[in-house]
């Protein structure tokens, strides 16, 4: 027997790589190409991209990052997967910690998260999980959520949670020092869509003025980023 030999009762699970970085995605792809059910069947940078290969190879599962070109993230791109092709499953790979991004991913659609920094010895064992229609997490993160789940918080109407996609990809970049001019060139969107949607973070965490948003969200940065 050959390393070429495919038995026959073995079914092929297509992939999408979704990044904006080629090198990650190569990286990625020779470590999923050793396994002979697993093929790239392509890649993408963008959530544009991704669901033209969606629409024309109908993966089994997209790996896909947070961050992408263009103004789509990677959290709005599985929330798409999910409600036009629900049978294709979305593997979050990122750089970003869990801890900021995992629960939104999930519910917004995603079936497991994964970081870029364990990639190499976990990526196949969280494919494999998630094309299982289970949910891939890591232990810290599993218990996070339980214990979310059990403790509800006494006030949730005043937490980051309550916040859409949008506006809390923009409460990220106030905190990380971005002026509203360059978070709307970053994001492709009118100065006036990120006022308005600034205009609606102050109110959902009851906050009077945009000076505080800025230290609300400078401080937020700081406690969640190592």
């Amino acid at each position: 027997m050959t390393d070429n030999f495919m038995p026959h009762n073995i079914k092929i699970k297509k992939i999408l790589i979704v990044d904006d970085h080629p090198i990650l995605r190569q990286g990625i792809k020779r470590v999923l190409e050793k396994e002979k059910d697993l093929v790239i069947c392509g890649e993408a940078s963008s959530a544009n991209e991704a669901m033209d290969n969606i629409n024309r190879d109908k993966p089994d599962i997209a790996i896909i990052d947070i961050t992408l070109s263009g103004n789509v993230n990677g959290i709005e791109l599985i929330r798409s997967i999910k409600e036009r092709f629900p049978e294709i499953y979305s593997l979050v790979l990122s750089m970003h910690s869990e801890s900021i991004y995992a629960e939104r991913a999930i519910k917004s659609g995603a079936r497991g998260y994964i970081m870029k920094e364990d990639a190499s010895k976990n990526i196949i064992s969280a494919v494999r999980t998630v094309l299982n229609d289970e949910l891939y997490l890591s232990g810290e993160l599993s218990k996070k959520l339980l214990d979310k789940f059990i403790h509800k918080t006494k006030d949730s109407s005043l937490s980051i949670e309550t916040l859409s996609n949008r506006e809390f990809e923009i409460y990220q970049l106030v905190g990380n020092g971005f002026s509203t001019k360059e978070i709307a060139n970053k994001l492709g969107l009118s100065i006036y869509t990120i006022e308005s949607h600034k205009k609606n973070i102050k109110e959902k965490l009851r906050i009077k003025d945009s000076s505080e948003l800025t230290r609300n969200a400078i401080q937020w940065v700081i406690m969640h980023h190592k």
